[in-house]
This record gives structure tokens, sequence and C-alpha cells, in this order.
């Protein structure tokens, strides 16, 4: 039987003669016309997306019917787990009636069929491999989102950053950044400052109270070492199809902004080391930023304009982003309109702030044959309204799509299996248990240590017969007397130069600062690849 003229127009649109995702058939007039699949060309995945809707209209699953395509096409994926629903991606789904009657409506050969996955948790929060990164390399930008700092307490903490790169003091963990904040508000610490700014101790203050607040949620086991290197993300199983890498949130479900915010370093981190590679016949990684209205709350116009860069910019380094919210009014107008892929669920109209949005979602549509004010009210669950890039990078017209159903189980995996998935991967061992290495806190102390040895050290008692006056004592290079050492004609007597030199620039020269210089790079190469979003990469 032939198609309405006008669903046979639609139906046109996404012919792709290339691979493509199956999303599923197309909604007319009320009826379910499984000859006309809707799809997803694979190699407009970079061109990012977004899915929308309200509460409980089948947005994970979405995410879910999307992921298992990617990887069965080789594709790798990042799913930020937020409710603990997605593990089951792993494992095969289970046939019910439901399942059999979607299926048979939308002309889908479904089979229960599991796929490649590796869970992870923030800082071992939770059953997953424990996400790391250093201070250091998360940044001041993407810091001051997560303690909620304002922009001057933003950029003070940008001037604690630049310090401690160009004396060599690594930030790992929240106490190295701690201590060097405490020391630039002291006496000596305030000279150290003179030429590049200063750090007044009201912002010091609010900064520490800041970190010890977040430190107190339990926020400290996100920051430190080995610090995650997110090449991992990128992988393929051995049978070719893409490992889907699944961030395990419900521990932290309750810190959203911290999470949202989490995902942008990994993604800043992405864009940073990948290449360019322009347009390929399929992306290199897709990632899905779920709740992601929270990275858009508050958020400062500078933190704004980075996240505006990392999408319009990581698309040529092969990796699409979808965003994951209610509306599309949760996400600013310039990164809005780069997201070429969407499938908007359905939304609710109770309120008159509902019909607002309601209004501004179908502004930011194609024209299409569709009421689409009556139809995003109308649709059920597992019902979209889709339009996507067609392989010319076009728009498709709009499509209201019955979804497929997922093949993989549509629910968390038990504990004792997600912990048993966690402990056989071969990240595990190497990710597992904390490194707290020496660095800018161990540095400080020990300089701490030091003046304190230094100043309760007795002075040189003069000896009969000698030179007449105790000052000519520290003249003993040049009179061939003992230096500091003990030892005849060796220098090292903390003399009047030595004094002269800041405690920082003593330690600084002293081979225990050479040696962390060399670790981490020059500071040079720290300010170059100080990225986006204010992140710096340590070389592995």
């Amino acid at each position: 039987m032939s198609l309405p003229p006008s669903a046979a127009g639609i139906a046109a649109g996404y012919a792709f003669t290339g691979p493509a995702l199956d999303l599923g058939a197309l909604l007319w007039d009320g009826s379910c016309l499984p000859r006309a699949q809707v799809r997803i060309p694979l190699p407009m995945l970079n061109r990012h997306g977004l899915v929308a809707g309200a509460t409980g209209t089948g947005k994970t699953k979405t995410l879910q019917l999307i992921a298992e395509q990617l990887s069965a096409h080789g594709v790798p994926v990042f799913l930020a787990d937020v409710k603990g629903d997605l593990s089951g991606i792993s494992a095969p789904g289970v046939s019910n009636a439901k399942v059999a009657s979607r299926s048979a409506e939308v002309g889908q050969q479904w089979a229960g069929t599991g796929f490649p996955a590796e869970f992870y948790a923030l800082g071992g929060l939770g059953h997953g491999i424990p996400l790391r990164a250093t201070i250091t390399s998360f940044g001041p930008l993407l810091l001051s989102k997560v303690l909620q700092l304002n922009q001057t307490q933003e950029q003070s903490l940008g001037l604690v950053f630049h310090y401690a790169d160009r004396k060599g003091l690594e930030l790992v963990d929240l106490k190295d950044l701690r201590s060097v904040v405490a020391f630039l508000t002291s006496d000596e610490g305030r000279s150290e400052l003179k030429g590049i700014g200063g750090l007044s101790t009201a912002t010091a203050g609010v900064i520490l109270r800041s970190l010890t607040a977040f430190e107190a949620q339990g926020m400290s086991d996100f920051f430190g070492e080995p610090e995650f290197d997110t090449a991992a993300f990128l992988r393929t199983a051995d049978d070719g199809r893409g490992i889907v890498s699944v961030l395990e949130l419900p521990a932290v479900q309750d810190k959203p902004q911290l999470f949202s915010t989490f995902l942008m370093w990994l993604l800043a981190d992405l864009f940073h080391d990948l290449p360019e590679v322009g347009d390929t016949d399929r992306p290199k990684l897709v990632f899905f930023l779920d709740e992601a209205h929270l990275l858009f709350d508050d958020a400062s116009e500078a933190f704004l304009d980075a996240i505006t860069r990392t999408v319009r910019l990581i698309r040529s380094k092969g990796v699409g982003v979808f965003f994951v919210t209610q509306t599309p009014k949760d996400v600013p107008g310039d990164v809005l309109a780069q997201l070429g892929n969407r499938v908007q669920h359905a939304l609710r109209a109770f309120t008159p702030d509902d019909q607002k949005a309601l209004k501004a979602t179908v502004r930011t549509f194609p024209d299409s044959a569709y009421d689409l004010e009556e139809l995003l009210t109308g649709l059920g669950t597992g019902e979209a309204v889709v339009t996507v890039l067609s392989e010319n990078g076009a728009p498709t017209p709009v499509a209201a799509t019955r979804l497929r159903a997922p093949e993989s189980l549509m629910g968390p995996l038990d504990g004792a299996a997600l912990d048993g998935a966690v402990r056989e991967s071969a990240l595990y061992g190497r990710y597992a248990q904390a490194v707290d290495r020496e660095s800018a806190y161990e540095k400080l102390a020990a300089r701490a240590a030091d003046d304190v040895v230094t100043a309760e050290r007795p002075a040189t008692r003069e000896e009969p017969g000698k030179a007449g006056k105790a000052g000519k004592a520290g003249k003993a290079g040049k009179a061939g007397k003992p230096g500091a050492s003990g030892e005849p004609g060796k220098p090292g007597e903390p003399g009047k130069a030595e004094e002269g030199r800041s405690v920082v620039e003593q330690v600084v020269g002293s081979g225990m600062f050479k040696s962390l210089a060399r670790s981490v790079g020059t500071q040079i190469g720290r300010e170059i690849t100080r990225s986006l979003f204010g992140t710096a990469r340590r070389r592995r």
C-alpha cells in the first residue's frame, strides 16, 4: 500500500544511501507507518544533537537506543548515567508483550543483545572505575563554576593558578590549592605577587571557605592521581563494536553542578588531545551530556563562551555531543544553533510557563506539515518529533516518530554484576588506587619547616684571636674559612646574597623543584596547553 503524499514526502527525506541509525517508524494521521523509517546518517553524528522532553517521556531509552546502534557501527560512546538505569546496556534485553508490540509496530527485527561497556564513577564514589583529575588540569574556570565564585573571585583564582605554574608548584588535589592560596596571603606570598597582581585577604577567605565546604561534601575524592586518560573512551572491543563508557552518577546526583561541570572537563580534555580530522565516515566518539541545563545555570559569560567554542570546534575532531534536557530553552541560543540533530519528546502545557516553553520549542523547528504545538503535547511515551541533518548537511523534514525498543536490558544491572564487570576491566588495576605524591602542599610544608629551622639556628660565636668582628665570619668564603657545610673552602654559608633571596626563590632553585619542573614540563608549555576551559594537561 502506498504512503499518503505528505507522508511519502517526509519519508523521502530520510531515505539515505549510506550507513545510518534507525530511530523508528513515521507517525502520520494517528497511524504508525513501518515502511517509512526515520534515520540519522552516521557521518552526521559529529554535528551534535539535542534529546529533549518532559520527565517520563522516554529520553533515557532514546539515549540507550542511539548508543546501541553507534556501538554496533564501531563508534565508541560516552553516557552519563545520572539515575543509574543505563548500566543494563551491557546485558541482553528481555522480551515481553510491550517489546513485541512495539517491534511489530515499527518494523523492527528485535533480538536481545548486550553491548561492550565499561563503568566509571567520579572519584570512585559508587560502582565504577574511579575518574580523577588534578586541580591543575581541571583549571580555574571550571573550578570557579563548581565553587560558585563570582567574576572577581574567578579572576583571583586564575591568578593563583598562574602563580603556581610560574613557580613549579603543581596543584594535584584540594590541599595543594588550599596551601598555595594560604601562602599567597602571607607577607612573603604577597611580595611574590607584586609583579603580577594581588590577592586580597577577603577574596582568599572566600576561596578557602568554598574549598572547605566543597571538601566537606566529599568532593576531595574527585581530585588527585592517577589522573584518568580520556583516550580510553575511544576504544573498540575485539569484535569491532564501540565500547560504551557509562559514568555512574547516582552517588552524586544530589550535586548536579559538580558532575555536569566534570563532564565538561572530560570534553575539554578530549578536545585538547585529539587531532583535527574534519568530516569522516563515522564519529570517533559520541558524548551524551545528561541534565544539560545544569551546565548553564548561573554560568559566567566566560564559561558560556568556552562551551560554545568547544561545541563548535570539537566537531572537526570527530566528536559528537548530544545535550539531554527538558526543553530547548535550557540550552543557550549560540549552542542550540550548532545542534543539527533533534529528538524532541513530549512537552507538558499545564502552566503559563509551560505554554511559553512550548511555543519557544516550536519556533526552533523548521516549517513542517504538522501542527507542532498540538503534536508535542499529544505524543506518547517512546514517541518524538525528529529532524536531523541529511547526508548533504541539509535539515530533514520534521517527522513524528514512534521509536524502536532498545535491544539491551532496559534497567540497571544488579550491584554484584556491576561490581564484577568493574573489577574485570583491564583499567581497574591502573586507576583503582589513589596516589598522593609530593606536590605543592608537601613542598610548602617543607619550606615552612626549613624557615623554622633557619630562624632557630644559633648565631656563630666569635673565637678569641680570630677576626675582630662577628660580621666578618659571614665572609668565610673569601677568607678561606669554613662555609655553612663545615668543609673548608666550600661555598654555601647563608650570607648576604643567600639571605637576600626569598624562600620561594631558594626552594624553586633546589634540586627537588628542578625535578618537579621536569616532570610537569616548562611554565611556557603549561600556559600553552591550558585550553578552552583553562585546563592544562600533564604529560603522561
